[in-house]
């Protein structure tokens, strides 16, 4: 095994990339700005100087028409990575998403399918305002037909979008920016992360924290902070929302008798929803308490930098949440 290096989030998605591009000549990116300009957030630098135009494609400011194109191409055999450069744009590419990509697997009896990545970023910290911020992977999980990839490390990111650019269906794969200068050990070969598993964060006795995304960063955060009054908290990473490691946040509540599931995404209709369901219907017997939710709160993302920390969790709001669960 090669030794890891330190490197941020952006760089080892970028590193995969040039991987899976060197290593199939079928792999193109599509999206606007992907190509000399290396992206609005430097997130594609240096592809199209090593790939070129006819597989480094900058599209016009058409989400619909560049999305419909990208489906074909995957029909046609390509393996396209398409970018929509903030995830609230996605909503211009839900037909084609939706009642297209999602679809045509199903509605081919398995005689064709859509090979392809939607990767795009979300998150708050920037105040980019409510159109520039929001996750919609909530939405992607509710239609049949699609994987949904939200990483929160480095190392995950860069295996788990291998992972994704290898799947034969239709994969989204969201990047939270705010993620893109952290830094964690990735090693050099970049080994795939199978998408559907699950990752202890860290491991505890007394609660489990699920978090999506970037607030699995913040339940570490949080649970660094109990150690010190002596509550060892259970982190885990679900990594994939479709397909969910269910028997891994089982096993954990099983041992730990709590939980608390934390989502950067408005609470109502959201994952926390769900996956505090599916740990009522199979773990209740072992439920000393209530599964708690946390999310961001039911209203559009403020812009204001005083109001828009206090519109999603953070650490202390679930180091708060854990004593109140457990007295």
């Amino acid at each position: 095994m090669v030794e890891p290096r330190v490197i941020t989030f952006r760089e080892a998605v970028l590193e995969a990339l040039f991987l899976e591009m060197h290593a199939d000549p079928n792999v193109m990116l599509i999206g606007e700005d992907v190509g000399a300009a290396g992206g609005v957030f430097k997130q594609t630098e240096g592809l199209f100087k090593t790939f070129g135009a006819t597989r480094i494609i900058d599209t016009p400011i058409s989400e619909p028409g560049a999305f419909g194109m990208a489906i074909g191409a995957a029909m046609a055999g390509a393996r396209p990575v398409f970018e929509v450069m903030f995830g609230d744009f996605m909503t211009l590419c839900m037909d084609q998403l939706v009642n297209q990509a999602a679809k045509v697997r199903y509605m081919s009896n398995g005689r064709a399918s859509v090979p392809l990545v939607l990767r795009t970023t979300m998150g708050t910290g920037a105040n980019l305002g409510p159109q520039h911020s929001q996750g919609f992977y909530a939405w992607a999980a509710h239609v049949p037909g699609l994987k949904v990839v939200v990483p929160s490390n480095p190392a995950d990111a860069a295996g788990l979008m291998r992972a994704a650019i290898r799947d034969d269906d239709p994969v989204l794969f969201f990047e939270d920016r705010m993620l893109y200068t952290a830094k964690g050990a990735v090693e050099a070969d970049i080994p795939l992360v199978p998408i559907g598993k699950a990752r202890v964060l860290r491991e505890g006795r007394d609660i489990t924290l699920i978090g999506i995304g970037r607030m699995a960063q913040f339940a570490l955060d949080a649970a660094k902070r109990l150690a010190a009054d002596g509550i060892e908290a259970e982190v885990i990473d679900p990594r994939t929302l479709v397909p969910l490691d269910q028997e891994a946040l089982l096993q954990s509540v099983r041992k730990t008798h709590r939980a608390i599931v934390i989502d950067g995404a408005p609470r109502s209709y959201g994952v926390t929803g769900e996956i505090a369901s599916i740990i009522n219907e199979d773990a209740f017997d072992w439920l000393d308490a209530p599964v708690m939710r946390l999310g961001a709160a039911d209203t559009p993302v403020p812009i204001s930098r005083t109001l828009e920390p206090l519109w999603r969790p953070d650490a202390a709001r679930i180091e708060k949440a854990v004593w109140t669960l457990l007295s």
